[in-house]
């Protein structure tokens, strides 16, 4: 009943392609505020000669430090203070450029899919780091204008290459540390239909940013699939391409973190098999 549902309401986002109301958290820094300043949240003056309250480094909204614990989850990032693209956090990033998902995940996915889902070991052939850093600098400066045509970048890899390093580069995975064991906990399932109920609850611990994106790429890496014959790469060999790209241990031990990798691999090879179940 519950993949009933969740294939149900698939079909109605599916349907229905507007851009979600993600609730994002302010991201409050210490700040020293020239000239008198109010607090926007309590609107009392913020009295002192440094550091006097906060100041959200993605929407600029400056409020006391006592009052920024009770502000609402409805920071709306503005361009002028989210200047890059990598290395920024997913779910400020769409909310910052009003898409669904970041628009490096769907621009290299475009350019992939139009010309290199043939290609031999796509996504496990690396492309030249150089240029790979190119790309990113080109996303970073220019956003969605960003050129990666077969004009700029001939050798596909150079785009796969550009696209593992934005999740890699992620602050926070795309398989949040939060969700993480839970993931793990689901491919150490034996049974196949508690380890898909397991999944599925995973899933539900994500971020809607987080959930859209990863629903939107395992749908891409199944089309990857279906080309096999021709460019090798079947799902559990984009598992082990994927698997420590999209999440990372919250461990600090590193056999832990090590013993996990296996753990990986598998939940991205479960994800695409399940793609259409599981989204």
């Amino acid at each position: 009943m519950t993949f009933l549902t969740s294939l149900v309401r698939r079909a109605t986002l599916k349907e229905n392609e507007q851009i979600p109301k993600y609730e994002k958290v302010h991201n409050f820094k210490v700040h020293t505020f020239r000239g008198p300043h109010w607090c926007e949240y309590c609107a009392n003056f913020m009295w002192g000669l440094i550091a006097q309250g906060v100041k959200c480094a993605d929407c600029g909204l400056n409020v006391h430090k006592q009052c920024s614990k009770m502000v609402p989850n409805d920071c709306k990032p503005d361009l002028k203070h989210v200047k890059k693209v990598y290395s920024c956090d997913l779910t400020t990033l769409v909310k910052a450029h009003i898409t669904k998902r970041p628009m490096v995940v769907d621009m290299c996915v475009r350019e992939i899919e139009s010309r290199g889902l043939n290609s031999e070991g796509l996504y496990r052939v690396s492309g030249f780091s150089d240029l790979i850093e190119d790309v990113k600098m080109a996303f970073d400066r220019d956003g969605e204008k960003a050129d990666i045509s077969v004009n700029m970048y001939e050798d596909i890899n150079i785009i796969t290459g550009a696209l593992k390093l934005y999740f890699r580069d992620l602050p926070i995975p795309l398989i949040t540390y939060d969700a993480y064991p839970k993931f793990i906990e689901s491919a150490k399932t034996m049974d196949p239909d508690e380890q898909l109920e397991s999944l599925h609850e995973a899933l539900r611990l994500l971020p809607p940013a987080h959930c859209e994106t990863l629903r939107f790429l395992m749908a891409h890496l199944k089309r990857v699939t279906l080309h096999e014959k021709e460019n090798l790469m079947n799902a559990e060999n984009l598992g082990i391409v994927f698997g420590p790209t999209l999440m990372r241990s919250p461990e600090l031990d590193a056999m832990a973190a090590l013993n996990d990798i296996r753990y990986q691999r598998l939940v991205v090879e479960l994800l695409i098999k399940n793609e259409d179940i599981l989204f």
